[in-house]
């Protein structure tokens, strides 16, 4: 049995394959905004970052808070609409999850999305049970590279970080992975393999979960200790 470990989630690339539909509401919603960005670009400076960050931050949009409400969310229910039947875990999760409670490994989500895409993500996948602690974007004040959702997912489970694994689809989770002190497992659902490679917080590059084993990590966490 393997005790104090615990699996971080992302969820959005990482749990389901969903960023391609995330990418499309956006692309609406700039083009009736009249911003324009390639998609490639839109995600590298976006990936892990909440709405509020995206639509100020990234876009330099000089937005009211209800402005920046309405337009979160009229994109999330326009991801929602362009999802719906199309929603599908990564490939390998449920067994990769079931092996991970056979070794009573703690499991958390830590994502930047809204409760109610995480509810359509989660609940529509069947997995919302799998996990003793999900962290979203009400709870923390800034999104990743910062490492506050991490911290607070570990904080909830009450494992030190050291003991956490992180797995995420973005560089900048995996840097907020690092800075939680954590490691990373890099999924290249979103990028390319190389864009992980080198990064010292990342001990496994992977497609999916049908070539990752829970216990090959935990022992791979133990020895980078």
């Amino acid at each position: 049995m393997v005790e104090r470990t615990a699996f971080l989630f992302d969820m959005d690339g990482t749990l389901a394959d969903t960023m391609p539909y995330h990418l499309q509401a956006w692309m609406d919603l700039l083009d009736e905004l009249g911003v324009r960005m390639p998609d490639r670009d839109f995600l590298r400076k976006t990936s892990g970052q909440m709405n509020h960050q995206i639509l100020r931050e990234v876009l330099g949009l000089a937005l009211s808070d209800a402005e920046v409400a309405r337009f979160g969310a009229r994109k999330e229910s326009r991801f929602r609409a362009l999802c719906g039947a199309h929603l599908r875990p990564i490939a390998g999760l449920a067994d990769f999850l079931a092996e991970s409670h056979r070794l009573h490994v703690s499991l958390a989500v830590a994502t930047a999305a809204e409760k109610e895409n995480r509810e359509f993500v989660l609940e529509g996948l069947g997995i919302a049970s799998d996990f003793r602690v999900v962290v979203g974007a009400e709870d923390v004040l800034t999104g990743k590279p910062d490492p506050e959702i991490f911290l607070k997912a570990s904080d909830a489970l009450q494992i030190e970080p050291s003991r956490c694994v992180v797995f995420e689809d973005a560089i900048p989770g995996v840097e907020a992975a690092g800075r939680a002190g954590m490691k990373a497992v890099a999924l290249t659902t979103s990028l390319d393999a190389r864009e992980f490679q080198g990064h010292p917080a990342v001990i496994r590059i992977a497609k999916d979960y049908t070539v990752l084993r829970p216990e090959t990590l935990v022992a791979a966490l133990a020895r980078s200790a």
